[in-house]
């Protein structure tokens, strides 16, 4: 008899692990053992959650609001979404065209889930989010990666994209303001690729996570509003992780046809049930508050830009290194190649040797560069990019 167990599944076998959840869990584990870590990981607003909404949280606690939530989310919720994208965008949707999850990326993968099955092609401008390609894989579907590096300010053109296309090809991914680079896609741009996208029957997952996270006058665009046919095929993910420094919360957004959010219910009501129900509450309040909930975010983004700026600038003064300003979220991009070493190696010697933790930009499809997330302490980014500057110094002797 054979004693060892059969193989895992093939699912589990391809996945590959988080790189950023990865290294932020080492940098964590440094400063447990007593490691003076600068963490520049995790994309994780530095700021506790607006007293508000914990405060709406508490009281749905305190009146019993703790049992099974219906599947696609409360009904209070769902209606303050589906007003916040009229009033945000002049988008026109019903509550039954929305459903809350368990996080932006639960939202993504049942997006993903809902239109492709194996065979399919779904095409991620490159660099990416590190967790697209895996959601991709797990559906069956073959990721397609397509690389918009600093010469096109990493941007996806609607030529890349006609390239890219063939009648495999099910999904487009859109991410704006994105993560890693920060950059944000004008509306014009949108449309163009949108065009594309339409005129080859896609599907487009528009991830719009960071939407209100913007800088120097940019502006978000949803591209479900460029047109009835991008509307028509298009599901907005977005969530509340980043905006309101919710991101233990686990709760995100979809909004799509009616045929879509159907299929979305009906697999989160196998996989998930529900999101947490309290948490939902809570959520509600940061969409009702809204005077609250804006002095929050433009606290927060005070401090973002701040930091942005500073980040930007001592980094364009390391001999060697190279960095566009984010116009969106809170990463900076810089560009590594001129030190020599791969990436990947770059910033294993990095957190080894000065204590700073960021994310290669392999991990995002882009070997060359670094993701760094301001969305820490001034005091942080200032004695990291201090280290970094000691670190790319000693590697240019």
């Amino acid at each position: 008899m054979n004693s060892n167990p059969a193989p895992l599944s093939t699912w589990a076998r391809n996945v590959s692990p988080s790189p950023t959840l990865v290294i932020d869990g080492k940098a964590k584990a440094l400063l447990a053992a007593g490691e003076d870590v600068c963490g520049f990981a995790a994309g994780e607003p530095d700021f506790d959650t607006p007293e508000h909404i914990k405060a709406a949280a508490i009281s749905a606690l305190n009146t019993g609001k703790t049992k099974y939530a219906p599947t696609p989310g409360i009904e209070a919720l769902r209606v303050a979404i589906a007003e916040r994208y009229l009033s945000d965008y002049g988008l026109k949707v019903s509550s039954s065209q929305v459903v809350v999850s368990p996080g932006g990326k639960y939202s993504c993968y049942l997006a993903i889930m809902a239109t492709c099955s194996p065979g399919d092609e779904v095409i991620i401008p490159a660099p990416y989010w590190v967790s697209y390609p895996e959601m991709v894989k797990l559906a069956g579907a073959t990721p397609k990666m397509v690389l918009a590096d600093d010469s096109t300010h990493f941007k996806l053109t609607p030529a890349m994209l006609e390239a890219a296309i063939t009648p495999r090809t099910r999904l487009l991914v859109m991410n704006s303001p994105s993560n890693p680079t920060g950059v944000v896609y004008t509306r014009d741009e949108l449309a163009a690729i949108t065009a594309v996208a339409v005129a080859h029957n896609l599907y487009i997952l528009s991830d719009e996570m960071y939407e209100h996270l913007l800088y120097d006058g940019a502006q978000a665009t949803c591209i479900a509003t460029l047109s009835k046919e991008a509307e028509a095929r298009t599901i907005v993910v977005a969530g509340f992780s980043k905006t309101y420094a919710m991101t233990g919360w686990r709760l995100g957004t979809l909004v799509a046809p009616a045929p879509i959010v159907k299929a979305c219910t009906e697999l989160q009501s196998q996989m998930s049930s529900n999101a947490t129900t309290f948490a939902q509450w809570g959520a509600v309040a940061a969409l009702k508050e809204k005077e609250k909930t804006a002095a929050s975010l433009a606290m927060m983004m005070t401090a973002f830009d701040r930091r942005r700026k500073f980040l930007h600038t001592e980094l364009n003064k390391i001999p060697g290194m190279t960095c566009l300003l984010s116009q969106g979220a809170f990463y900076l991009f810089p560009k590594i190649t001129a030190f020599g070493l791969p990436d990947e190696e770059f910033c294993a010697k990095l957190l080894e040797e000065e204590k700073v933790a960021a994310v290669p930009g392999s991990a995002f499809g882009a070997p060359g560069y670094l993701r760094l997330s301001y969305a820490t302490s001034d005091e942080i980014i200032r004695k990291g990019v201090e280290r970094l500057a000691r670190f790319c110094a000693k590697l240019k002797k």
